[in-house]
């Protein structure tokens, strides 16, 4: 009996053209298909499996931006051996943003992949951004840590993203703090402590409020910079 490989195999299962489509892709078969499947299935496609759980990409999505997370700050530990730790947290900040998800899904082509009730109400923006998270989170599971860390490595990071680039782009904290809080349904507010423009020393003193909390405070002569730094340690609080 002739042993076929894994790669042949998969031509011959009902999923081949999924898993043909992924190795144009991925550059790789997946070794588990179902994976790959609970991956790009939003929530509004999704069914109930047990107690309030549906068999969403959303486990997945979580999983993955653990992971993604490690992998990026080892690498920017690595490749900025003289940098403090605000530097990297601000990089790190750059390369896990939803913005930046979303751009990286849009390359590999992910969206035609997603399985999502266009027709409910409440798709989110990120949509493709949480499918990209919940594909690494496959990856991780299907094929372990060490190869979903050389795929973000050589097949994303060095091919994706722009690291000159980052390190002399500002992040809009603001648009990451908004983006963060419609996601999570969170209501919050800018609230201007001192006006700037009747303070003797011309600054606006800003506070960002979230469920009746200050989460971020800030000054600078400007009322709309104010409000970006004071996202900007908004962010920085809760960890993202």
């Amino acid at each position: 009996m002739p042993i076929f490989s894994h790669s042949l195999r998969v031509l011959f299962t009902p999923d081949r053209k999924l898993n043909q489509s992924l190795r144009n892709i991925l550059g790789f078969y997946p070794s588990n298909i179902a994976l790959y499947k609970s991956a790009f299935r939003h929530s509004s496609a999704a069914t109930l499996i047990k107690d309030g759980v549906k068999d969403s990409n959303e486990r997945l999505e979580f999983l993955g931006d653990s992971v993604i997370g490690t992998v990026v700050a080892d690498y920017l530990f690595k490749k900025f051996p003289f940098k403090d730790e605000g530097f990297l947290t601000k990089m790190r900040s750059k390369m896990v943003s939803r913005n930046q998800h979303n751009n990286i899904a849009q390359k590999l082509g992910l969206s035609n992949f997603i399985e999502a009730n266009n027709e409910r109400k409440g798709i989110p923006s990120s949509i493709n951004g949480d499918a990209y998270e919940a594909l690494i989170g496959a990856i991780y599971l299907d094929k372990g840590f060490e190869f979903a860390q050389k795929f973000l490595l050589t097949r994303i990071i060095n091919v994706h993203i722009d690291m000159e680039e980052l390190v002399t782009k500002e992040v809009d904290f603001k648009s990451k703090f908004i983006e963060w809080s419609q996601k999570e349904r969170k209501e919050f507010r800018f609230e201007t402590v001192i006006d700037g423009n009747s303070s003797p020393d011309k600054l606006f003193t800003i506070n960002l409020i979230m469920n009746e909390k200050v989460i971020g405070t800030a000054q600078h002569f400007s009322k709309k910079r104010a409000e970006q730094l004071a996202a900007e340690v908004a962010c920085a609080s809760l960890g993202f």
